[in-house]
């Protein structure tokens, strides 16, 4: 099969772009954060001291000056959050097109998807403007994902190999890879619920949005990838039937997946059942977060099994 060279290099700056792009969201975003927790340990001063601080016109002018340039530089992180999502579509589209197949045949390809999956998730739930602090805390896990495929699973663009040459190739990873993406953000929300519920008085905290919004954003992204993930291996054991000449084998990618998917149904539950819907529920949740995190890295890297095809997907 011909790899279109040069639509395989435009992708590759466009994922190094991508990357770049949100780094530079992720610090845009960080400053408004950290100018917002500056304001709140402010506006703990005793008020005698405030009203002094303030009795000062130049101190009063300076401080007005910088309230647009924290709400300039959050407004400019989150455009940025939207013009890297725009390239590393393109880097999906164009290792699609430069190898005439889906861009999700190996660990770089399938990481590449789910992030854009997880960040598009995060521009439908948290569109709010209140809500714009919660996307540090998605980024730095994407960035981290991006960071370790752009640098260790790299791999130049090339047909998949003969086990993969499957109509099922394109049906069951990308609805895989949806549902990990989305999960991300559940796990990210039920992260900061949890810091949220434990550390309430922390001035980083505080600004977080409150307990039942972060709850709600974990419950409704994990309904909606929970019924993705369970076709997504379901498609895999039509697939495994046809490949292997089973639907099941305890593979270990199978086992795992199977595990973190209960662990989704097992939050579910909780989640509906009086007594476990805080504090239990989300710790079950960050359970099949947990899962999925170990069966994306160390299943496909670390132990052999029919799922590994050496870092391949």
């Amino acid at each position: 099969m011909h790899i279109n060279v040069e639509l395989a290099r435009y992708s590759d700056m466009a994922f190094t772009s991508s990357v770049v792009v949100l780094v530079a969201a992720l610090l845009l975003l960080a400053v408004e954060l950290a100018y917002s927790r500056t304001r709140t340990v402010e506006a703990r001063t005793p008020v005698g001291a405030a009203v002094g601080a303030n009795s000062a016109t130049p101190g009063v002018v300076a401080d007005a000056a910088k309230r647009p340039l924290n709400e300039r530089a959050g407004r400019s992180g989150l455009a940025l959050v939207y013009v890297g999502i725009g390239l590393l579509l393109a880097c999906i589209v164009l290792r699609g097109l430069a190898t005439a197949r889906v861009p999700w045949g190996n660990m770089y390809e399938f990481i590449n998807l789910t992030c854009f999956s997880g960040l598009v998730a995060g521009v439908i739930m948290l569109r709010k403007p209140q809500h714009r602090a919660l996307w540090v805390f998605v980024l730095v896990p994407v960035l981290i994902l991006l960071t370790v495929s752009g640098r260790w699973l790299y791999t130049n663009a090339a047909p998949v190999m003969p086990a993969l040459q499957s109509y099922w190739l394109p049906i069951h990873v990308s609805v895989v890879s949806l549902g990990s993406g989305v999960f991300l953000l559940a796990g990210v929300a039920s992260i900061l619920f949890l810091l949220k519920s434990y550390l309430p008085s922390n001035s980083l905290v505080q600004l977080l949005p409150d307990s039942q919004t972060l709850d709600r954003i974990a419950y409704r992204t994990t309904i909606f990838a929970f019924p993705v993930f369970g076709f997504g291996v379901i498609f895999g054991a039509i697939w495994a039937e046809e490949a292997w000449g089973r639907y099941w084998g305890w593979d270990p990618k199978e086992t795992v997946s199977f595990i973190a998917w209960v662990a989704y149904a097992a939050y579910l539950h909780a989640r509906s059942t009086a007594g476990w819907r805080d504090k239990k529920a989300a710790w079950i949740n960050i359970v099949g977060f947990v899962a999925m995190v170990f069966n994306l890295f160390f299943i496909n890297l670390a132990i052999a099994g029919l799922h590994s095809y050496a870092g391949v997907m």
